[in-house]
């Protein structure tokens, strides 16, 4: 990879940039073809307003992620059959520099300064810093100052290079404004804890923390797993949470304590359970070491019918158990604890299930649940605890006393 501003580099990076502004509108008129048509009309739809309207930024980010990340019929997105399919052929060089692009960056970023015609952007989720550039020239660039922040997308210039391109528009925020889109960053990176991936030490860290989340539950319960009347899980958990809590205070002093109990949720709030399962009968906690902290509904009911096959002549038992295994929110890791608790019974419970007297879990168990639950096993693991960079957490230290 090349870095830096080595001359050598520097001209490439400013062809590159040059020659993205042609092919990005030529890719964007290929997108506008009849063969498109009906599925950009429908993502259009969707962003507009209640009342049909879509105004120009929304217009163009949408067209945007619809062009690069947007999987038609056959897998494939526009970007690749634009690729694929131009007459005539991409370059070795062009052709990279547009398959680089389905590496999209969507982030609140504060803006560090200029290096040069790119601006520097430090990334408040991943909580890297990107030189980016617009193919629209310097000036484009110009309403960009140090301390404000942006909302926006960026792809990379080439994979050969450290240079990130505007992909679409950039939505700009006063230096004030920064407490607030922090707390918009958190959720972010809550909903969508992948995008740590791009930091491997935030990443490392995350997996720290989620480890020491789970040495903490097993402390408090001496087990990883609570299956509980739906009653009693809240009280259970608050448990947890007050161990965590004064573990972590113990080692703060009075005033930086009461900051902290102030800017953080109420036990009452981090102890609830998820509204979905208010209504359950049971309710298993299992803070797994690798999926996180998990909560199932009516995890009692099955942990009955494999402690008891014979409940198997209850169609309800084997519909719930059904429900598990083909309910994407609901982890492999669920149904392997099932069978972990009742090994010698896990084979009858499968064959009445599957009708498939044959069903051996040891030998078919692993090969069911990767049929049944595909998108588990297509990407790596990641943890469900989120940390945060320094800088996001300045600002969020700062929203907390701006509430006070």
């Amino acid at each position: 990879m090349e870095h830096g501003d080595s001359p050598r580099v520097l001209p490439r990076i400013a062809r590159l940039v040059a020659r993205s502004g042609d092919l990005k509108s030529e890719l964007v008129a290929f997108a506008h073809h009849p063969r498109f048509a009906r599925r950009l009309d429908a993502r259009l739809e969707e962003a507009a307003d209640q009342l049909g309207f879509l105004d120009e930024a929304m217009a163009v980010e949408t067209i945007d992620h619809f062009v690069l990340q947007h999987r038609l019929a056959d897998g494939s997105s526009v970007l690749e059959r634009f690729v694929a399919q131009r007459r005539p052929p991409l370059d070795e060089d062009e052709r990279a520099m547009l398959l680089g692009w389905r590496d999209v960056v969507e982030a609140v970023f504060e803006v560090q300064g200029r290096e040069g015609d790119a601006v520097v952007l430090h990334n408040l989720l991943d909580d890297l810093d990107y030189r980016v550039h617009s193919n629209l020239g310097r000036r484009a660039l110009g309403k960009l100052s140090t301390g404000m922040f942006v909302a926006g997308r960026i792809v990379p210039v080439h994979p050969d290079t450290d240079a990130w391109l505007v992909s679409g528009n950039l939505t700009t925020y006063p230096p004030g404004d920064g407490p607030q889109l922090a707390q918009l960053a958190v959720q972010t990176l809550t909903a969508h804890p992948q995008l740590l991936r791009r930091n491997p030490e935030m990443l490392r860290k995350a997996w720290e923390m989620q480890a020491e989340a789970r040495a903490d539950f097993i402390e408090v319960f001496g087990t990883d797993m609570l299956v509980l009347d739906a009653g009693e899980a809240p009280v259970r958990m608050r448990e947890y949470h007050r161990h965590r809590q004064d573990k972590a205070l113990a080692e703060l002093d009075d005033e930086t304590a009461a900051q902290a109990i102030n800017a953080r949720p109420s036990l009452d709030e981090l102890s609830s359970l998820p509204e979905e399962l208010r209504d359950a009968d049971t309710v298993a906690v299992i803070f797994d070491e690798t999926e996180g902290l998990c909560y199932y509904a009516d995890f009692g009911h099955l942990d009955a019918l494999f402690t008891d096959p014979a409940l198997a002549r209850d169609r309800t038992y084997l519909s719930q158990l059904r429900q598990y295994l083909n309910d994407d929110s609901v982890a492999p890791m669920a149904i392997r604890r099932l069978v972990q608790r009742h090994p010698d019974n896990a084979d009858a419970v499968f064959r009445a299930l599957l009708r498939k007297p044959t069903f051996a879990w040891e030998r078919d168990g692993e090969e069911l649940l990767r049929r049944r639950k595909p998108d588990h096993f297509a990407h790596e693991p990641l943890p469900s605890v989120t940390p945060v960079g320094a800088r996001l957490a300045e600002l969020l230290r700062r929203q907390g006393r701006t509430a006070r």
